[in-house]
């Protein structure tokens, strides 16, 4: 039985996020009574994913702290690649792996790892497309629906979510890994 009731996940989106890849891992997260703030670059504004589903943001990136949190998951789409370049979410997504707290990304979610430099020594899975950056910053990349790596949990794409939000929530429920 999991014990989540209290739990804290920030969840990293900007426009064009993967809509499947947001809203499945939210919905799971909050069923399982885990309390999940959408961070966005302005707080309480709508964002449209990929597909045209919005979702409105709790916060601003810049108003939250890595030790509010017990994780972090970082959506796919083409919205991480808006991501990585903004400063406060690369100091976040380091924050958050330097404490071991579980960190969860999917299909092009990783490139904030590779822009974080957190990537160097971990096996990781993503979308094929952005396999090769993954491993030029250091991670060993397989295809695989979901790899656990010890405070890191990634997926490929929409099909894996279930496996995939399992084995961040499972991670989740653990506790830090470091």
């Amino acid at each position: 039985m999991s014990n989540l009731k209290g739990k804290r996940v920030l969840v990293f989106i900007d426009h064009e996020f993967e809509d499947l890849e947001t809203w499945y891992p939210v919905l799971r997260m909050r069923e399982d009574g885990i309390h999940v703030d959408v961070a966005a670059p302005t707080g309480g504004e709508k964002y449209i994913g990929k597909y045209g589903v919005p979702i409105v943001s709790d916060r601003a990136y810049t108003d939250c702290s890595a030790d509010e949190y017990d994780g972090l998951y970082i959506t796919g789409g083409w919205a991480p690649d808006k991501m990585r370049r903004v400063p406060h979410v690369l100091k976040l997504t380091r924050e958050m792996h330097e404490a071991g707290k579980p960190i969860g990304h999917i299909c092009h979610g990783g490139w904030v790892l590779v822009s974080a430099k957190i990537c160097q020594g971990y096996t990781m899975t993503s979308t094929p497309g952005i396999k090769d950056d993954l491993e030029n910053a250091g991670a060993t990349w397989i295809d695989q629906e979901v790899v656990v790596d010890r405070n890191i949990v990634s997926g490929r794409r929409p099909p894996d979510l279930p496996p995939f939000t399992k084995a961040f929530i499972d991670l989740l429920n653990s506790g830090s890994v470091q």
